[in-house]
């Protein structure tokens, strides 16, 4: 992807997650780009193609990140997705405790949109599932659905500029304690 790619889609993220994603618009794109809107089409023919691009840039930012988190160990397991996901660590880049709620709701009137955030949800469930599967779970889908629920509805909670930010902290050791329980089925906090 080009660098002026890069810096149009960026300014799309600040938009959707600065003035929400109904302010999205290519006219409007184009002015956070400084460019005029034929020179906007030229990168990106339709709104379209240019969210294409947004959700594809959005899940490999997130891909390479989480590549390399996973490369510090020899298996990632539900406890490092789980950190990996709460600790969000390209959230700077991204602005994610304000973009992830803004592209929850853009999918439910972008079906585009809801495809391509499905994909990313997906592949998360798959490798969390699988571990699941690993520990023997009875439901391995339904926990990783679960477990991925919990996860993301910190953002909606606990999130920047939201009414519990201050106990995010607390929050994120709770889940992390929950999860490790679940995978030591030794400890006191073990679920029956």
């Amino acid at each position: 992807m080009s660098e002026r790619k890069q810096q149009i889609l960026q300014a799309a993220i600040e938009i959707i997650a600065g003035q929400g994603y109904g302010s999205l618009t290519m006219r409007a794109l184009a002015r956070a780009s400084d460019l005029k809107l034929g020179a906007l089409q030229y990168h990106y023919k339709t709104r379209d193609d240019m969210l294409r691009a947004l959700v594809g840039y959005i899940a490999d930012e997130y891909r390479q990140s989480f590549e390399l988190v996973a490369g510090e160990v020899d298996t990632p397991n539900v406890d490092d997705i789980v950190q990996f996901i709460l600790d969000d660590s390209i959230d700077s880049a991204l602005q994610s405790d304000k973009l992830w709620p803004q592209l929850w709701a853009m999918a439910e009137v972008e079906p585009l949109v809801a495809d391509l955030v499905g994909e990313i949800y997906e592949e998360y469930l798959q490798i969390i599932e699988r571990l699941f599967e690993a520990v023997g779970s009875k439901s391995p889908r339904a926990e990783a659905l679960f477990i991925l629920s919990l996860v993301e509805g910190t953002t909606l909670f606990v999130g920047s500029g939201r009414p519990w930010q201050a106990e995010k902290e607390t929050v994120r050791e709770a889940v992390v304690d929950y999860v490790q329980s679940r995978f030591n089925p030794g400890s006191k906090k073990a679920l029956k």
